[in-house]
């Protein structure tokens, strides 16, 4: 890996530490395709010889990591330099799991609900996503203008406009479904391959004790010659097994590329997703101002109605006014944060086409 302290190096971390790196990753490149990280396959844990699994682990966590270090952006982070370089315990923050965010979340709500604390957060706070369960307010507001977006007859305040990325984003998809359907016939395939390679061994194996057993109880000579025969048969279905196992080894190498573009499709979906969610917290942020400005419109109008002014009404009005310049503040933010991710979604893209492009560009030949 280049830039890390030379082409070859050792670290020591824990699956946690992998975790914790490509949930910061996922914080600091919303938007980004992602590599999607190894999952923890318990079940394989338990069935697999510990070596095997160990290694089988290692090598799709080194596969992981030189992925990471591929990314035209990731390879520069200082998540990633400092998970790969510094020695000892990983100076990464780690991630808090759902219980807690969504325990925190529920003791903060009442607060929020009923003015013990202010429910108006920073600009920076704002832009985060609401899935992770900490903001319970924010996830209920967000709810609602998904809702309204769906079954609501006025238009939303913010819509996908991108015609462009709209289109590539359908084609995507329809490359996903054939990738799917492709790696199903793949897998029957491998299946059929490793099912016809052990049939044959089985049979090669059985031949060979019947051709043990002519030898040892042989009278005749067409007895010895039948046994002969059953010789050549056997090694024949023996060398044509272990001609399967080597294909399907083959197939198997072969389909990295496949699995790959699978991988490619996971981190697609998650920075779409990113996109949706920084459009809703955009839309949702444009209506909570729409309608802290109608109700300050309305408390003036109230006010103004009171000869020398309602000193309650007043004073409900400034604190009006002062949420609706943190909150104006915040969606100036959140859009922001979304042109940002609508940019890096459009690079990441054409570089995902050019690399299907040129991977393809062989079979293209070899099929003409």
């Amino acid at each position: 890996m280049r830039g890390f302290g030379g082409s070859e190096f050792s670290v020591r971390r824990r699956f946690r530490d992998v975790v914790t790196l490509a949930d910061r990753l996922s914080e600091s490149y919303r938007g980004f395709f992602i590599p999607p990280r190894p999952d923890k396959s318990v079940v394989e844990s338990q069935v697999m010889h510990k070596q095997e699994f160990v290694e089988q682990r290692r090598v799709a966590l080194e596969k992981y990591l030189r992925k990471l270090a591929a990314h035209l952006v990731i390879r520069t982070s200082e998540e990633l330099r400092m998970f790969l370089q510094v020695q000892g315990k990983l100076p990464l923050s780690t991630s808090t799991d759902v219980a807690s965010r969504m325990l925190d979340g529920a003791v903060n709500l009442p607060k929020q609900l009923f003015g013990d604390s202010r429910s108006v957060v920073t600009p920076h706070e704002a832009v985060q996503p609401a899935k992770g369960g900490r903001d319970l307010l924010k996830k209920f507001r967000e709810l609602k203008q998904s809702v309204t977006n769906d079954w609501g007859n006025s238009r939303p305040p913010a819509v996908e406009e991108d015609k462009e990325f709209m289109e590539k984003k359908e084609k995507l998809f329809d490359f996903e479904t054939r990738l799917t359907d492709v790696s199903k016939q793949a897998e029957s395939l491998v299946k059929a391959q490793q099912d016809m390679g052990d049939t044959m061994g089985e049979l090669g194996l059985s031949f060979i004790k019947l051709t043990k057993f002519e030898n040892e109880a042989a009278i005749l000579d067409t007895q010895r010659k039948r046994a002969a025969e059953l010789k050549n048969i056997a090694t024949a279905t023996v060398r044509g097994s272990r001609m399967y196992r080597e294909l399907n080894a083959k197939t198997v190498n072969n389909l990295e590329t496949l699995h790959g573009y699978l991988g490619a499709m996971l981190a697609a979906h998650n920075a779409y997703s990113d996109r949706a969610n920084a459009l809703l917290t955009v839309q949702t942020l444009l209506s909570e101002v729409s309608s802290l400005q109608s109700k300050a419109d309305k408390l003036e109008a109230a006010s103004s109605r009171v000869f020398g002014g309602d000193k309650t009404r007043n004073h409900k009005l400034e604190e009006l006014k002062e949420t609706m310049k943190i909150t104006e503040d915040s969606k100036n933010y959140a859009v922001r944060e979304y042109e940002r991710i609508k940019v890096s979604s459009a690079e990441k893209m054409a570089n995902l086409w050019s690399k299907v492009a040129e991977d393809t560009r062989g079979y293209v030949k070899d099929s003409s």
